[in-house]
């Protein structure tokens, strides 16, 4: 780590000149720490589901990590994990809660997998004060729309908890991504306050109509615009206007820690899009605030 704390002095620069008490990152991944160093070691060995050179950017202990975070500036944040097969999602969320609790500035994060008794733990994990869920169709391998599902995103959508999911085809597509299952769910469930991570890519122009088609559709940034992806999916310029006119329902996402450049380069990438300090400002702190009542 270098020596201004991996980054810190860009980043705080850039929320102080917008006039902003710091910043709030939905989508930042805290987990039980076997879990975490096999996500790791996926990445290190170029897995299918990445399919590129990946360099884990903060590689460190939780302590530390946590500890960089606030010394970013960063007032809240998501523990973003997710299940790949059946009989860990109810585990995680017994880790995630026991996370909230002795880390408060964390969101209370849960998950979900298609399985008997999801309606169950899911609705005990929302009696227990999960605020947000990580749904993620690329690494589980499951349909949205799959009936075990349903009675779960009716409860989720009626107690109003959003939902982080990673739907887009990106970085390499799995059986259920991508706008045409999650479009049947929203119509389905339209009331559902779904976040799209990472923007939906590639499939950014599809994920950006679902969210002017559907009010509680929000849509993160997470290594959206970054020269990484950048050179490897590129965000339509012709679709910017597109940005603007959503800004009150993009929120900052960076994936933390789990990224392969300092932290510090997602908020660039977002400013060099040029949408204004208005939109910079609802997008890394006031719509997650809002959203959350954080």
């Amino acid at each position: 780590m270098s020596d201004d704390l991996g980054g810190r002095d860009d980043v705080v620069r850039f929320w102080e000149r917008l006039g902003l008490p710091g910043l709030i990152d939905v989508h930042t991944h805290f987990m039980p720490e076997q879990v975490l160093r096999k996500v790791w070691a996926y990445f290190d060995s170029a897995g299918p589901l990445t399919g590129m050179e990946w360099p884990i950017a903060y590689r460190h202990e939780e302590d530390e990590r946590l500890a960089l975070l606030r010394s970013f500036g960063v007032l809240r944040f998501t523990s973003m994990l997710y299940p790949h097969k059946a009989g860990m999602a109810a585990w995680l969320n017994g880790w995630a809660a026991g996370f909230a609790d002795r880390v408060p500035d964390c969101l209370h994060t849960a998950t979900f997998f298609p399985e008997e008794g999801v309606e169950r733990y899911v609705a005990e994990a929302v009696g227990a004060g999960a605020r947000v869920f990580k749904s993620h169709l690329q690494v589980g391998a499951y349909d949205p729309n799959d009936p075990l599902l349903e009675p779960v995103w009716g409860l989720l959508a009626e107690a109003g908890v959003p939902v982080v999911m990673h739907c887009g085809s990106g970085p390499a597509p799995g059986k259920h991504t991508g706008p045409e299952p999650v479009g049947r769910l929203l119509a389905r469930h339209p009331r559902l306050r779904l976040i799209v991570a990472h923007m939906g890519m590639p499939e950014y122009a599809e994920f950006l109509a679902l969210a002017e088609a559907y009010p509680q559709v929000r849509l993160d940034t997470t290594m959206a615009f970054t020269d990484f992806m950048e050179d490897f999916t590129p965000f339509p310029v012709a679709d910017r206007g597109r940005l603007a006119a959503l800004g009150d329902r993009i929120l900052l996402g960076t994936d933390f820690p789990n990224i392969p450049y300092p932290y510090a380069h997602q908020l660039h990438a977002l400013e060099r899009l040029e949408l204004g300090d208005d939109w910079l400002r609802a997008v890394c702190h006031d719509n997650a605030k809002a959203l959350f009542d954080c």
